[in-house]
């Protein structure tokens, strides 16, 4: 028997999982919305396996893969998730999830993936594979940061630095709203969902030095 954690902000997604894995034989024994919670009960609970969605309400499930890291917890993390992003399967592996399983999948999917970490096994569902080579190949290519219009880089730098959109747009003569539009793009441009993933990609890319 497996003991679960579910970290989901749509409560029927985690109404319907404890249905799906219950009648499978698996324990849930605690979940949550929010990912401080979440990162105690885990310390507290010690469930065999996470179940991790990436996006929550303005945050990243990527912090808690980063928190269970630094803490070296035992528990194993399969991320469950509509985001089919390269780089999202990409960042969620290197930073210790044992599996990636997009949200539409056939209940089958998951709970081989769940049994895969319980083996210490990594385990990527229907299509993962192949985004994982994606991130890959877009390795290779050279450093992302260079896809970027020089404006691009201003406001990414700006950003990762923590500065407002109105702080931006000021700085830049530009209206916060334009500021808006140009940060939306460049995020899809490097395939990151929210600024903590940007913030680690620009320090991975050694922007801050550069600026």
């Amino acid at each position: 028997m497996t003991s679960l954690y579910l970290v989901d902000d749509h409560r029927i997604m985690r109404e319907g999982l404890r249905v799906l894995l219950s009648a499978h034989g698996h324990t849930i024994v605690g979940e949550s919305a929010d990912l401080t919670t979440a990162l105690a009960d885990i310390q507290k609970l010690k469930p065999t396996v996470v179940l991790l969605d990436l996006h929550l309400e303005g945050r990243s499930g990527l912090e808690l893969l980063a928190d269970m890291r630094l803490r070296k917890l035992d528990t194993r993390c399969v991320v469950l998730t509509m985001l089919a992003q390269p780089r999202m399967v990409a960042e969620s592996l290197r930073m210790g999830a044992q599996g990636y399983v997009l949200k539409g999948s056939a209940g089958s999917e998951l709970t081989h993936a769940i049994d895969a970490a319980v083996m210490d096994r990594r385990y990527l569902g229907t299509g993962v594979a192949e985004l994982a080579e994606q991130s890959r190949a877009l390795d290779d290519q050279g450093n992302p940061i260079e896809r970027l219009s020089p404006r691009e880089r201003q406001i990414i730098t700006m950003v990762v630095k923590g500065l407002s959109s109105a702080r931006i747009g000021a700085a830049l003569h530009l209206s916060p709203k334009t500021v808006a539009t140009y940060r939306s793009r460049l995020m899809g441009k490097l395939e990151v969902h929210d600024v903590p993933s940007l913030v680690r990609l620009a320090i991975q890319h050694n922007l801050l030095e550069a600026a």
